[in-house]
């Protein structure tokens, strides 16, 4: 089973190659860094785009963004083999400087195929540019930690909006909110699992 999602997940990338997606970006960037993680995973994290190290290693969210959230993860009594991690762009910006929305738009359908093969019960968006392609029209400061139930075609997911790790980095007040509102998720899976039993 693994290794079909992991062969239908390489027709995507090798998609992105075919058809040149963000030719800009590809120029710059030493790879294209796909996500990382369980492919029957029960949650999907996506954050917004590579960093330097994600660039070098081809693995989203391991410089210090992904520490925190690995220490969310045990916080919560997981590790990082027990989900999937991406972002929506999958090439890094130059200096790091936020994805346009030119780049976000090209890169999502490849997102929602891949959501379509991994199949989560939960997808929780990192920071306001995943956000708010998934939740157009929030606010990530009124919505974060709130489940919400979205409809893609024949397809729904349900989507928690969280702070981003580096945003949590920044600022102290945030990272306990941060902690806090992941801290939920294992009751709101659970209690997914439950509605699709009686359903």
């Amino acid at each position: 089973m693994s290794l079909d999602k992991q062969s239908q997940l390489d027709r995507i990338a090798a998609d992105i190659h075919k058809k040149n997606i963000c030719p800009d970006l590809a120029t710059q960037a030493t790879q294209l860094v796909m996500g990382d993680g369980n492919l029957n995973a029960d949650i999907v994290f996506i954050g917004e785009a590579p960093g330097k190290n994600e660039d070098i290693q081809g693995v989203p969210f391991i410089g210090a963004s992904g520490k925190f959230l690995n220490e969310m993860l045990a916080a919560a009594g997981m590790e990082r083999k027990d989900v999937y991690i991406t972002n929506i762009v999958k090439y890094r910006p130059p200096n790091n400087r936020d994805p346009s929305p030119q780049e976000k738009a090209a890169f999502w359908p490849y997102l929602l195929k891949q959501l379509q093969i991994i199949d989560p019960k939960v997808v929780i968006t990192l920071g306001r540019h995943s956000m708010e392609y998934f939740l157009p029209g929030l606010k990530i400061g009124e919505a974060h930690g709130e489940a919400k139930r979205v409809t893609f075609g024949d397809h729904k997911i349900v989507i928690i909006p969280l702070f981003h790790p580096a945003a949590a980095l920044y600022n102290g007040s945030l990272r306990q909110t941060l902690i806090d509102d992941f801290l939920k998720v294992p009751s709101i899976i659970e209690e997914m699992k439950n509605l699709s039993e009686h359903n």
